[in-house]
């Protein structure tokens, strides 16, 4: 089973970023792949993708402006439900390219 790494970033690290972060797992396990995530606030984002081993970060909240060195894909959709597909598709066309 293939497995990733993956940043979730929200306002306040907590509620949201679990959220979809959770929601990305489940999707990620009916497609046969392992996801383990870390939630984050925005200000933590830059410092932990630099110092971490994620393969991409989803966000919910604006990110400060730096080389965060892996995909950054916006996870606004799964908590709309408009964009969610495209969202789905954007995550595994990353994962194909890992």
């Amino acid at each position: 089973m293939k497995s990733v790494n993956v940043l979730s970033v929200c306002g306040s690290g907590t509620v949201t970023s679990s959220m979809v972060a959770a929601s990305l797992k489940e999707y990620l396990e009916e497609q046969g792949i392992q996801a383990k995530t870390t939630e984050s606030r925005p200000t933590e984002a830059l410092q932990l993708a630099q110092n971490g081993t994620f393969d991409f970060i989803i966000n919910t909240s604006p990110l400060p402006d730096g080389d965060y060195g892996v995909p950054i894909i916006n996870a606004t959709g799964l908590l709309t439900g408009f964009g969610e597909d495209e969202f789905y598709e954007e995550v595994l066309k990353v994962i194909d390219e890992l």
